[in-house]
C-alpha cells in the first residue's frame, strides 16, 4: 500500500547536505526512493533543502547549534511542525530524526504512529526519555551495537544507513603520490592523532578531510594534537569536502582510516568509501564489525600497530567486489525496504494504517 509519511528532519543543515550532515544525508536518500515507490512524503527540513521541504527552520539557525539558544530553536522547530501536521490531513505515519523536543510534541498527535530513528548514543538520561514515550513511539535503531548499548528499551527493529551510491566513484586504482584518507569531523573520538601516527609509520600521504568539530575540548584537540603535524605535504587537512571533490578522494585512496576511540553507532566514511571500492581500516569497535567485512571490504583492528600492518594488506582487497558488496548491503532501496517494515510495525503497535502491509519481518 502507498503510504503518506511526515518525514522530520533536524532544523540545523539543509536536506540534502552541503558536506558535514549524515542524518539529514539518510533522510534525502530515503525520500527521494519512498518517493521513487509512489510513496507520498512531506518532508520538514531547514532552509535550503531540496525535495519540497516545508521549511520552519531558517538557515541562520544553523550557527545556534551547540550554542545558548539551541533549545529555543529546537521548541520552535517543534512548535511549527506540530501546527502544519495538524492541517496536512491524513497522515500514515510521522518519521522523525530530531527527537527530544520534536519527538516529545509529535507524540501527542491522536493515533497517529510515530518511528523515531537514533541517530547516536543512547545516554542515561535520553534512556529514561525514550523510556517514557515507549508506549507511543516505534524506535528503530542503526546498529545492533547500538541497540544492545539500550537493550532494555523497546526497540521495534534496526535499520542500517544508506549512502548515496549513484554519487560515489569507482576505486581509481593506484595513484602516483598514493595517500590514506581519514574522512570525519575532527574531535578526540575520532582520533585524527592515530591516523598520523599511521601515515609516519607507513611512510604514506594523509588526507584529514572534515571540520573541526564546534566544541572546546574539540578545538583544543585540533590545535594541540592535529595541527603542529599538519604540513600541507606528507599530512594536508582540506576541510569539509562535498560532491565530486568527496567522491574522488574516497576513490583515489589507497584505504580509509576510521581510528574511533568510542563506540560508534554506525560510520558513513567507513560505508562510503566502501561502496567507492576502497578499503576501509577501523578500529574494532561500535558498529564497525557490522559494516566491515574483515578482509574482504577492510580490515578490524585494535590498535596503531594492527592499523599499520592492515595498511600493508590492502592489496589483498579486490576493489570490485567490495564495491559491489557494499552497494547492495548499504543502498537506499535496502534502507527503505526496511523503513516501510518498521512503519508497518510501528502502525500495528500505536495506531492503525489503511489496508494491510505486506513486509517480512527484518
Amino acid at each position: 500500500m502507498r503510504r503518506h509519511v511526515a518525514m522530520l528532519a533536524p532544523p540545523w543543515y539543509p536536506v540534502p547536505p552541503r558536506g558535514y550532515g549524515g542524518i539529514e544525508l539518510v533522510v534525502s536518500l530515503l525520500t527521494e526512493e519512498l518517493r521513487s515507490r509512489g510513496h507520498r512524503v512531506t518532508l520538514f527540513a531547514a532552509a535550503g533543502s531540496g525535495h519540497g521541504a516545508v521549511v520552519h527552520a531558517p538557515a541562520s539557525w544553523s550557527s545556534d547549534l551547540g550554542q545558548r539558544d539551541e533549545r529555543l530553536r529546537e521548541l520552535t522547530y517543534a512548535a511549527r511542525i506540530v501546527e502544519s501536521l495538524r492541517h496536512l490531513g491524513a497522515i500514515d505515519v510521522v518519521h522523525d530524526h530530531v527527537g527530544f523536543h520534536t519527538l516529545l510534541s509529535v507524540t501527542q498527535l491522536a493515533d497517529t504512529p510515530v518511528v523515531h530513528t537514533v541517530h547516536g548514543p543512547v545516554t542515561e538520561a535520553q534512556n529514561v526519555f525514550y523510556t517514557a514515550l515507549m508506549a507511543r513511539v516505534g524506535l528503530v535503531a542503526i546498529s545492533e551495537s547500538q541497540r544492545r548499548s539500550a537493550a532494555e528499551l523497546p526497540w521495534i527493529g534496526t535499520v542500517l544507513n544508506a549512502v548515496s551510491v549513484r554519487h560515489l566513484a569507482l576505486h581509481v586504482g593506484e595513484e602516483d603520490d598514493p595517500y590514506l584518507l581519514c574522512l570525519a569531523r575532527i574531535c578526540a573520538d575520532k582520533g585524527q592523532h592515530i591516523a598520523i601516527e599511521v601515515a609516519r609509520r607507513t611512510g604514506m600521504r594523509l588526507v584529514l578531510a572534515g571540520k573541526v568539530e564546534a566544541t572546546p575540548e574539540s578545538e583544543e584537540y585540533y590545535t594541540t594534537q592535529v595541527l603542529p603535524r599538519i604540513d600541507g605535504d606528507r599530512v594536508v587537512h582540506c576541510g569539509n569536502v562535498v560532491g565530486q571533490e568527496k567522491a574522488s578522494l574516497l576513490a583515489g585512496a589507497t584505504a580509509l582510516l576510521a581510528p574511533i576511540q568510542w563506540e560508534e553507532p554506525f560510520g558513513l566514511s567507513c560505508v562510503e568509501a566502501m561502496a567507492s571500492g576502497t578499503p576501509a581500516i577501523s578500529m574494532n569497535r561500535g558498529a564497525a564489525p557490522e559494516l566491515i567485512d574483515d578482509g574482504f571490504t577492510g580490515f578490524l583492528v585494535r590498535d596503531v600497530d594492527e592499523m599499520v600492518s592492515a595498511v600493508g594488506r590492502v592489496g589483498e582487497i579486490d576493489p570490485a567486489r567490495c564495491a559491489a558488496v557494499a552497494r547492495q548491503r548499504f543502498s537506499p532501496a535496502a534502507m527503505a525496504d526496511g523503513y516501510l517494515r518498521m512503519y508497518e510495525r510501528a502502525g500495528s503497535s500505536v495506531g492503525s494504517f489503511d489496508g494491510e502491509a505486506t513486509s517480512s519481518p527484518s
